[in-house]
């Protein structure tokens, strides 16, 4: 597909490299670009009802509610973390994809393996900016698109440089 002369291919990653002596550990985060598989794995949590002359009225403060929607949510950033960093080739010894339970070991996993808090921060705002679009990166692409525009135009509006003839024939002061 192309969008304006300009091909897609695929979702926006992003690059971070983290310093080692032995070798720099270079982070991929890929953006997750469909939740469907997270949705059949893991259910949304339903507010339990509170039957009324109206009809069944929803809890949304119910305590309960409220701890199963604050895991849920965590658990949708836990595999957006994982699934964003698939191209990282990450071999998590806790963390399985194929099992949601397991999904919230990946930061105590990076932490074990001798990852900074600080390094951590990094990989998730890695993350968030594949995930993302905010302002500033809107801000710079169209200044890019927009100095492209006018160095085109420049290239296309004509002659650069002087002609050195022309093809009037003979300059007036000999033809006299």
């Amino acid at each position: 597909m192309k969008i304006g002369n300009v091909e897609v291919r695929g979702p926006n990653e992003e690059i971070l490299v983290l310093p080692r002596m032995d070798g720099d550990i270079v982070i991929t985060a890929r953006a997750v670009s469909d939740m469907s598989e997270f949705e059949k794995l893991v259910p949304a949590p339903k507010a339990p009802g509170k039957l009324t002359k109206d009809g069944m009225v929803p809890q949304n403060d119910d305590p309960t509610y409220r701890q199963k929607l604050e895991h849920y949510a965590s658990q949708r950033f836990a595999y957006m973390v994982l699934r964003s960093l698939e191209p990282s080739e990450i071999e998590w010894e806790k963390v399985s994809l194929d099992n949601p339970k397991t999904w919230l070991l990946w930061d105590k996993e990076l932490k074990d393996a001798g990852l900074a808090e600080v390094e951590i921060n990094r990989i998730i705002m890695c993350v968030m900016q594949a995930n993302s679009l905010d302002e500033a990166k809107l801000k710079e692409a169209r200044e890019l698109f927009l100095r492209g525009r006018v160095e085109e135009l420049r290239k296309s509006s004509g002659l650069q440089t002087e002609p050195q003839t022309t093809p009037s024939g003979t300059p007036v002061s000999e033809s006299e």
